[in-house]
């Protein structure tokens, strides 16, 4: 029987290292950014990440249970029938994962009742699923490496 990524990520062992590896992540594709807007996005993340260190750690760590509901169908989906990897696999499906894992912040910002986080991140979501999709092959890697694939 094929693991689910539930007890593939959220196992209380793991947890701390896969949030680590995602939190790595999201540094490697902010530092991939580039042009003006890349050179915006990684000011305010360095900022962000100077007044409050770890926040991106916490917010990962928050929201994983979310995310690994979101990716869950599309695992089954690539565990059904695994063509190359699962980066690959997202990429080539970009639009509903993007839009699920999306899904996940949308919901979270819409129950926010802090004026600033709802004003900042509508300012953000249309760009988000670009920038989403862009990481979705290194966000299939971090899977691979702890669902044991």
């Amino acid at each position: 029987m094929a693991v689910t990524l539930k007890a593939a990520l959220l196992d209380s062992d793991k947890r701390g290292y896969v949030v680590d590896d995602l939190a790595q992540l999201v540094d490697d594709e902010v530092k991939d950014k580039s042009g003006l807007s890349g050179g915006m996005i990684k000011t305010g993340y360095a900022a962000v990440k100077k007044v409050k260190p770890g926040i991106i750690w916490g917010a990962i760590n928050t929201l994983l249970d979310e995310f690994v509901e979101a990716l869950e169908p599309h695992w089954t989906a690539y565990q059904a029938a695994p063509t190359g990897d699962f980066g690959a696999y997202l990429a080539a499906h970009s639009g509903p994962v993007s839009e699920a894992l999306l899904g996940v912040t949308d919901r979270r910002a819409a129950k926010s009742d802090r004026a600033a986080v709802t004003s900042v991140y509508s300012k953000l979501r249309p760009k988000a699923q670009e920038n989403v999709v862009e990481a979705l092959p290194r966000l299939g890697a971090v899977v691979e490496k702890h669902a044991g694939q």
